[in-house]
């Protein structure tokens, strides 16, 4: 039992000329909980995939241990064996990795047909008890549910049922939480633990957490290892990595907890939007036989009243399914509200008919969302990008002239001119999401709705775009509608706070008074599960 269930020994992975890994050492013990863990392109997902073999045109080098077997030697046909019966993964995004055509059931029976050989029935009752045993609600109905019709939690459950089907000694979670809010966040993660520690008095299951939120290492991982472009800067136990970092790149990593820098608003500044009253209802098709001729209306949004003035940021926080990008694509003109009024400086927007009117409004109402891959047009340079809306809304500027402010807003948000002939898929997440918001300002807009714009980034990479979303609002005087689920990214970046639950505000108000002193039993569970979820292991 001294051999290490994992061993990775000299491994490095190699791109064309390009080193992704060198010579990684680390090793992993039955039953221990290991956080892997460093920014955007350090090597951390490529040597998950290289575990399960599903680096393609790679050239590998050292050895990749599991019981001392070396999987690195092992042909295709072999690792299939090993995909999913001794080895699972729990990928970053459910709605990817879960086939749409095909019920969680089925996907999950599936791993258990080709490695245990288990009969149709004999599946579906196993599925139903995984699915109960990962926390979701009635799993004899869910078993037949696809993904799209499971919450973003619910699915990432699922994902974790997929991969104990066969009770694995190894399991690779890969950023499980990145785009769940706090409370789901915090259910998965003592999932996790409650599963593998069981697991692991049982049969030794050891889990590999590749992850760049550090509150979720210190509340799962016993033994942090970090690693800085493909090499493994430090390793050591969790409390003492975050009670003494010996490597400069850890130090950088842990003080990258975003700072509160935003400048008091203006005692004269205007209001510049007016939401009152708003409500915005969905079509759902109904239940049974009659789905086919009729429909069912959800409300997703009841009586939202806020304000927001020139030059402040207006926080918007609630788990998912609470409203927040519902409230943000109607405010875009994205979703038609079913009642109430949204003004601009004071004009109503829903009264605007004629296309210049709307496109008025437009250039002074921008949005930038979560996904920088989802978002930007793949088939579009980033000069067509960023020099889209100028071409819309300044039809008298030139394309000499329209190409040099493009070069101007990039360098505002940090990139070189030279990117102006590349694609979206050529950068970094980051990168992107800086592309994104030099189109956003291309407009000169005076309010920006950014929803989730950094829960897709690392912490470092995270700071570096909210610091430049700070001096970009000092510099302009812009107004944010800043949506999200991370407490810490609102505190540091908002004025005031508005509380969101089941299409409702439950609470608003000045954000460091509602963050230390919440009101609503529903903001203090909030509050409370950010607080457990940045609690030291």
């Amino acid at each position: 039992m001294t051999t290490p269930l994992l061993q990775l020994d000299h491994l490095s992975i190699h791109f064309g000329d390009k080193a992704v890994v060198q010579d990684l050492n680390l090793s992993i013990a039955r039953g221990e909980r290991v956080a892997l863990v460093g920014e955007s392109g350090s090597g951390k997902s490529v040597t998950a995939l290289s575990i399960l073999g599903l680096v393609e045109n790679a050239r590998q080098a050292g050895r990749i241990l599991l019981d001392g077997d070396d999987l690195l030697q092992k042909t295709e046909q072999q690792m299939r064996g090993i995909r999913g019966r001794d080895v699972a993964m729990v990928f970053q995004e459910p709605m990817t990795a879960l086939n749409p055509l095909f019920t969680i059931g089925k996907q999950i029976a599936e791993s258990l047909r080709l490695h245990e050989g288990m009969r149709p029935n004999a599946a579906r009752e196993r599925g139903i008890e995984l699915l109960r045993r990962t926390g979701i609600p009635e799993p004899e109905r869910r078993i037949d549910c696809y993904p799209h019709q499971l919450s973003g939690g619910q699915r990432q459950r699922a994902m974790i049922a997929m991969a104990l089907a066969c009770r694995p000694r190894l399991l690779l979670a890969d950023e499980p939480t990145t785009a769940l809010d706090v409370t789901v966040r915090q259910q998965i993660v003592d999932l996790l633990i409650g599963l593998q520690e069981q697991e692991a008095a049982e049969r030794g299951m050891a889990v590999l957490l590749i992850t760049h939120d550090l509150n979720l290492v210190k509340r799962f991982a016993q033994r942090v290892a970090v690693m800085e472009k493909g090499v493994l800067v430090e390793t050591n136990t969790t409390a003492a990595l975050f009670a003494n970092p010996q490597h400069p790149y850890t130090r950088r990593l842990l003080d990258s907890e975003p700072r509160r820098a935003i400048e008091p608003i203006a005692p004269n500044a205007r209001r510049l939007l007016e939401v009152q009253g708003l409500a915005v209802d969905y079509r759902a098709p109904a239940k049974g036989w009659r789905s086919a001729f009729t429909q069912s209306s959800f409300r997703a949004l009841q009586d939202i009243d806020i304000t927001l003035r020139r030059g402040e940021t207006l926080g918007v926080v609630g788990e998912s399914g609470s409203g927040k990008s519902t409230l943000a694509a109607t405010i875009l003109g994205l979703q038609r509200p079913a009642q109430g009024g949204i003004h601009i400086d004071g004009q109503p927007v829903s009264t605007l008919r004629s296309a210049n009117s709307r496109r008025m409004i437009s250039s002074r109402l921008q949005g930038v969302f979560q996904d920088p891959y989802g978002s930007l047009s793949p088939r579009m340079t980033v000069e067509q990008i960023v020099g889209e809306g100028i071409a819309l809304h300044r039809p008298e500027v030139d394309a000499t002239a329209r190409r040099r402010r493009v070069a101007e807003l990039l360098d505002e948000v940090g990139l070189p001119a030279d990117v102006l002939p590349r694609y979206p898929q050529e950068f970094s997440g980051g990168q992107r999401q800086r592309i994104a918001i030099a189109r956003a300002l291309a407009v000169e807009p005076e309010l920006l709705v950014l929803d989730e714009p950094t829960s897709a980034l690392d912490v470092s990479i995270q700071q570096q775009v909210l610091n430049l979303l700070t001096r970009l609002q000092k510099k302009y005087t812009l107004s944010y509608l800043f949506i999200t689920h991370d407490l810490a990214v609102m505190r540091a970046m908002a004025h005031r706070v508005v509380v969101m639950k089941a299409g409702r505000i439950v609470e608003i108000g000045e954000t460091m008074q509602v963050l230390q002193a919440p009101a609503h039993p529903y903001t203090q569970a909030l509050l409370a599960a950010s607080l457990v979820a940045s609690a030291a292991a």
